[in-house]
């Protein structure tokens, strides 16, 4: 999807571990480095590995184990309770339901939603590889997985990186919630209960539904971007125009940096690309301006955020 030139920074003497999309080595005396999403060069997956990391790591694609519903999901008994639950008072189309309101659900979610994301960098399962084949899947991957109730049953079927200690969601764990089977909008328009018998929220969305349907814009400046956000681009001259980058903010498996972005390629020089990572004050320095999430770049769209966090 993203067909970018590689940049290689001076300064990896120093410790840096900066890794960005790319297709060639311009730097004085630098070794090839392999191409990434988006065009930044990045280094290879076993050199970009944080120490204590296993290099066999990988996340699995999968739904919650069936049966092992959320107990702290059932439908409020309180009748004025339920009508405010399918209120949408943003009009964005989602019902108040859904929406993550008590602080540590939303911090949860973005923890894991980051976390599950940028481990994909660090390794993957062949499931997991199989599934995420572009930007959007690999967003949309983490998001479905934040959502779920994070049993032993679960935990059984993925193997994580390491054990990252955070808790779950309490108002609900996915599919056990609001919208069913349902995660993303795909229509304009505010919410209406019918929606969900018209097929108006599916599992399935691409990079523009993401930014149309299920994000807000917060501000055309990396600088406000949290953990959590969406950095979307628009490139008329690409076959698939819409790219949507994750950011990371500090990342859950080296101490350096606090900008890291996680994205996927997309299809790359005719075959399957891959994820890579990057930190956003380098991709504002990338050798082609298309690509730079600077406000006076014309094909950089802003940072957005989802709708369940609003």
């Amino acid at each position: 999807m993203i067909l970018l030139f590689a940049v290689l920074v001076a300064g990896a003497q120093s410790g840096s571990d900066e890794r960005t999309p790319g297709h060639e080595s311009d730097a004085v005396g630098a070794q090839p480095v392999p191409a990434g999403p988006g065009g930044l060069a990045l280094l290879p997956r076993s050199e970009g590995r944080a120490a204590g990391s296993e290099s066999g790591a990988t996340v699995r694609a999968l739904a919650p184990p069936a049966g092992e519903a959320n107990p702290t999901s059932r439908p409020p008994n309180n009748p004025s309770a339920a009508v405010a639950a399918w209120r949408d008072r943003w009009g964005d189309g989602f019902p108040e339901g859904v929406r993550l309101d008590r602080f540590e659900d939303r911090e949860n979610f973005v923890r894991w939603l980051t976390f599950l994301a940028e481990s994909q960098f660090y390794g993957q399962s062949a499931p997991a590889r199989e599934e995420i084949q572009d930007c959007a899947a690999l967003i949309r991957f983490a998001f479905r997985n934040a959502l779920v109730a994070h049993s032993p049953a679960w935990r059984r079927t993925v193997a994580l990186p390491r054990e990252p200690g955070f808790g779950d969601i309490v108002k609900f764990a996915y599919p056990n919630w609001p919208l069913g089977r349902g995660l993303f909008r795909t229509r304009p328009g505010p919410f209406s209960p019918a929606d969900l018998k018209h097929g108006v929220f599916t599992e399935f969305a691409d990079a523009e539904t993401l930014l149309r349907h299920n994000t807000f814009r917060v501000s055309p400046n990396v600088l406000a971007a949290r953990s959590g956000d969406l950095l979307f681009f628009h490139q008329s001259s690409q076959r698939q125009p819409y790219h949507a980058m994750l950011f990371v903010g500090h990342s859950h498996f080296q101490p350096q940096g606090s900008d890291w972005i996680v994205y996927h390629t997309g299809e790359l020089n005719g075959g399957r690309g891959e994820v890579r990572e990057v930190q956003a004050s380098l991709l504002e320095r990338h050798p082609d301006p298309h690509w730079r999430p600077l406000e006076t770049n014309p094909h950089f769209l802003g940072v957005y955020r989802f709708a369940l966090l609003r």
